[in-house]
């Protein structure tokens, strides 16, 4: 099985698939509940869901669980009969993530992890406004003014679908591409922080 770092590539693309998805988040408001406008709120929150990507020829598929508050957040991948893959954090310390063998990663932030852990260039200033459906001047809306498809900075976004008709409901599945790396994240349920 191919390794960087020590750390099963499955298990860190995975990893870093989600860092890539929640990357930006630190520094966004948080999302409400799913009737309220996702790009206006603040607030702590969760949420579950799975995280699907492919690389290549290669594809990978993990649930995942995220806790997020202004200054803190955890995240756990595993598999989809509930083994654990990685956890990832993120504090005023930095980030780190630590796989399932317990090898360990560590960096100043996400970016830095993310760049230790995979070497590639990710859309992290932007991807925690797409996870929010806060999307550019000139994206394709539906008729209630929810976005669903743009691109920017050389990925395609795409809102395969919401929690509900709600004109500020939340998004259930997002599509990410660029060249041959597609992320997919299914959000089964989303919940204020307890």
């Amino acid at each position: 099985m191919s390794r960087r770092h020590g750390i099963a590539l499955p298990a860190l693309l995975l990893a870093v698939a989600l860092i890539v998805a929640l990357a930006g988040c630190a520094s966004l408001p948080a999302p409400a509940p799913a009737t309220a406008r996702p790009a206006a709120t603040t607030g702590d929150y969760e949420f579950t869901g799975r995280i699907s990507v492919r690389h290549g020829d290669a594809r990978y598929i993990a649930n995942l669980s995220w806790q997020h508050d202004a200054s803190h957040d955890a995240i756990l991948l595993a598999t989809p009969m509930g083994q654990g893959l990685a956890e990832l954090s993120r504090d005023a310390s930095g980030a780190q993530l630590i796989a399932a063998d317990g090898r360990r990663l560590a960096a100043a932030d996400w970016d830095g992890l993310a760049a230790q852990a995979f070497g590639v260039e990710l859309p992290l200033a932007s991807i925690g406004r797409w996870l929010v459906a806060d999307a550019p001047a000139g994206a394709q809306r539906d008729a209630a003014g929810r976005p669903l498809a743009f691109r920017q900075d050389g990925w395609s976004v795409a809102y395969e679908g919401y929690a509900s008709e709600d004109p500020g409901a939340r998004p259930r599945l997002i599509e990410i591409r660029r060249e041959d790396i597609e992320l997919r994240l299914k959000i089964d349920a989303w919940q204020e922080a307890r």
